[in-house]
C-alpha cells in the first residue's frame, strides 16, 4: 500500500486495454471475427 506522499508524487494511472486490432478501431464490420458457425448435415445417400 503507498503512502499519502507517494501517491501525491505519483498518482495511480487507470489501466489501458490494449486492442487486438487497432487498425480496426473506427471500423469493428470488418475484423473477420465468427460469431456463429453453422453446421449443415448432409443426407448421405446408400
Amino acid at each position: 500500500m503507498p503512502t499519502i506522499k507517494q501517491l501525491i508524487r505519483k498518482a495511480r494511472q487507470p489501466i489501458r486495454n490494449v486492442t487486438k486490432s487497432p487498425a480496426l478501431r473506427g471500423c469493428p464490420q470488418r475484423r473477420g471475427t465468427c460469431t456463429r458457425v453453422y453446421v449443415r448435415l448432409v443426407p448421405i445417400m446408400s
